[in-house]
C-alpha cells in the first residue's frame, strides 16, 4: 500500500500525514485529535504557551483520543532588548493601538529558557510519543534526553545544510519546509532570503544527502501533493493552511474566510507582525510596516509589540491588521472537518495511483 513505510511504522500512524504544530491557537486538542482519530499525527503547536497551558491541552488531547499525537516547540531566541528600537516600533504601531483604542504599550522583558526547559520536562512527564521543533535544533543533550524515554524527534530545515544539521544532532526525522509554506520559516543557518528553496527543489535535494526520513512541506494541500512528495523521495507530508480551515481548528472566523476567498498571488512573507519571516496573505498591516521591516526589534520582541493589536483586531473584525498565515496554495482549502480532510486526501492518492497503474 502507498501509505505503508518506515515513518508510518515508526510514529505508529497509518498515513504519512503530519499536521503541521501551527502556534498561536490554532491546534485546537480538537483538531489535534481528530487528525489522529483520523489515522493521520495530530500536532500541538505550543510554541507560544505557558508550561501550564500546554500541560492543560495535552490532558483534553488524551481524552479525545489514544491515538499517537505530537507537540511541537520552538527553539528559544533571545536577542538582546534594544531601548531604541523598541521606541521607534512602538511609534510606528502607535497609529494601529490609537485606532483599536488600546491604552498601554507591552512591557518587553529579556527572555530566558527557562520555559522551553519546562515544557520539555513536560513532555517526558505526559510521555507524548513525538516531539517536532522548529527556529533550530536543540542541544544533543535534549535529544539524548528525550530520546532515551522513546520520544520520536523531528526536527525542522530550510535547507539541505539544515536538514544534515539536524541529522548530526541527533533527529530521528527532519521537515524540509519549502518556500510555499504558510507561516514562520524555520531557518537557523543563514540568511532566510537564501533559505527560500521549493519544495520540489529541496525534497530529493534533502533525500540524497541525509540518511533519516525526510517530511515534505510547503503547498501541498490535497493528494497530487502527497503523492508527488513520496514519489520524490520523502516517506510523509505535514500540511498546516490545509487543516487552517477545517472546522476544528481555533483560527478565527476572519482568517478562515481570508484563506478562502484569497489567491496566490496575495501570499508574501513578512517580517512585520513577529520580527521572523513569515509567510501570510498580503494586508493594510503588512503594506504600512514594509518600509520598517529592516529596523525592527527581532523576534520575539517584534511579536510581543503586536500581539494586543492582533488580539484586538480579530475582536474588533479588522482583519487588515491581523497575522493570517497562509501558504501559497489558497485556491485548494476547503471548509470541512480534517477527518474529511484526512480522508479526501487518501482516497485521491489511491486513486491517482490505481488510474496510473491502468495507463501504465
Amino acid at each position: 500500500m502507498w501509505y505503508k513505510n518506515s515513518v508510518t511504522q515508526y510514529l505508529n500512524i497509518k498515513y504519512p500525514i503530519i499536521q503541521a504544530g501551527m502556534a498561536g491557537g490554532v491546534t485546537t486538542p480538537e483538531l489535534v485529535a481528530a487528525v489522529s482519530n483520523a489515522g493521520a499525527l495530530g500536532t500541538l503547536g505550543a510554541g507560544y504557551m505557558s508550561p501550564t497551558q500546554m500541560q492543560d491541552n495535552i490532558r483534553k488531547i488524551k481524552k479525545l483520543t489514544n491515538k499517537p499525537f505530537g507537540v511541537n516547540l520552538f527553539i528559544p531566541e533571545i536577542p538582546d532588548v534594544i531601548d531604541q528600537e523598541i521606541e521607534k516600533a512602538n511609534a510606528w504601531l502607535q497609529p494601529f493601538r490609537e485606532e483599536l483604542n488600546i491604552m498601554e504599550k507591552p512591557e518587553v522583558k529579556k527572555g530566558t529558557a527557562s520555559i522551553f526547559e519546562e515544557q520539555i520536562q513536560i513532555i517526558l512527564e505526559e510521555k507524548i510519543p513525538v516531539c517536532s521543533f522548529t527556529f533550530g535544533i536543540p542541544s544533543k543533550e535534549v535529544v539524548q534526553q528525550l530520546k532515551k524515554r522513546n520520544v520520536v524527534v523531528i526536527g525542522t530545515a530550510t535547507t539541505v545544510n539544515e536538514a544534515i544539521a539536524n541529522e548530526e544532532n541527533g533527529m530521528d526525522m527532519v521537515v524540509v519546509q519549502g518556500s510555499e509554506a504558510g507561516g514562520h520559516r524555520g531557518t537557523f543557518m543563514g540568511q532566510f532570503e537564501e533559505a527560500m528553496i521549493g519544495t520540489m527543489a529541496l525534497v530529493p535535494q534533502s533525500v540524497d544527502q541525509v540518511k533519516i526520513p525526510v517530511i515534505a512541506a510547503g503547498g501541498i494541500m490535497d493528494g497530487r501533493g502527497v503523492l508527488s512528495a513520496l514519489i520524490l523521495g520523502a516517506q510523509a507530508v505535514q500540511m498546516g493552511t490545509a487543516f487552517v480551515t477545517s472546522l476544528e481548528s481555533g483560527a478565527s472566523p476572519q482568517h478562515k474566510e481570508a484563506i478562502l476567498n484569497s489567491i496566490e498571488e496575495q501570499s508574501v512573507v513578512t517580517s512585520a507582525f513577529s520580527g521572523k519571516p513569515a509567510r501570510g496573505i498580503r494586508n493594510e498591516f503588512i503594506t504600512k510596516m514594509t518600509k520598517y521591516e529592516k529596523e525592527l526589534p527581532k523576534y520575539p520582541i517584534q511579536n510581543t509589540l503586536t500581539k494586543k493589536i492582533r488580539s484586538e483586531a480579530a475582536k474588533q473584525n479588522r482583519p487588515e491588521w491581523m497575522s493570517l498565515w497562509c501558504g501559497q496554495n489558497p485556491r485548494l482549502s476547503k471548509p470541512q472537518s480534517a477527518m474529511e480532510v484526512v480522508s479526501e486526501i487518501c482516497s485521491q492518492v489511491a486513486d491517482i495511483v490505481k488510474s496510473k497503474k491502468e495507463e501504465w
